[in-house]
């Protein structure tokens, strides 16, 4: 009850200090869109082993957004649908809680909505950010898995790169572990990297009005010994 208390207080705390900043003029604005993927990789791991459609929504009010995120492979079993709230403070710091929840094909599985620590099937994770500027465009995030069904409370650390190369939006990342965790399943307790490729990024023109974006991501998992080439399109 203990982190159920703190979760609570967290998400309250976000909340509060977003209104804080906000001018009570300013108007919200919905986004929903869809992305399109060979397969779902995830900081390093391949979830599905299928091609994955990956709906989104979100209302963002200044720095506040809060949005659902779910991914699901076209033909296999696996399901994903997570809920965050986001403050961002002038596109620069963020600071993120997640809840993951992987659902099951079989509704009674599910149990969507216990939270005991024991016997919840939700991951909460808190994540900081900063998204780098124009003139330091490198990005720093550290996510720690608080409260749930990950006992390990497992720690990721991703660093990034990212600029425009001819309308070219290129992105170098590594991304590594600090020990015993979900990121890595043999069960080894060493600090290790799980994540590390490229990302490139642009928008196909298809009429004079709209144009396509597309990305294709070259993923290797060094501690896997793994390599994943995927694409997507977002709609």
């Amino acid at each position: 009850m203990k982190q159920v208390y703190q979760l609570k207080t967290l998400l309250m705390l976000l909340l509060f200090v977003a209104a804080a900043h906000q001018s009570f003029g300013q108007k919200g604005e919905w986004k929903l869109g869809a992305d399109l993927v060979s397969r779902y990789i995830w900081r390093g791991t391949d979830y599905g082993n299928a091609p994955g459609i990956q709906p989104a929504a979100s209302y963002n009010y200044g720095g506040l957004s809060v949005g659902a995120w779910g991914s699901y492979a076209l033909n296999t079993n696996y399901q994903e649908t997570d809920l965050y709230v986001t403050y961002n403070v002038q596109n620069v710091l963020s600071i993120t809680v997640t809840d993951y929840f992987f659902p099951s094909g079989i509704v009674g599985n599910n149990s969507y909505f216990k939270y005991s620590k024991d016997e919840t099937g939700h991951v909460f994770e808190g994540t900081l950010a900063f998204s780098g500027v124009a003139r330091f465009p490198v990005s720093f995030a550290v996510n720690y898995n608080f409260y749930g069904a990950d006992k390990s409370n497992s720690v990721y650390l991703e660093m990034g790169y990212g600029r425009e190369v001819k309308h070219v939006q290129c992105n170098v990342f590594v991304g590594a572990t600090t020990g015993k965790g979900i990121y890595l399943p043999d069960g080894s307790d060493n600090f290790s990297v799980v994540n590390m490729g490229l990302k490139l990024a642009k928008s196909i023109p298809i009429s004079e009005t709209f144009a396509l974006p597309v990305q294709v991501s070259v993923i290797t998992n060094p501690q896997a010994q793994n390599i994943f080439f995927v694409f997507g399109l977002t709609f």
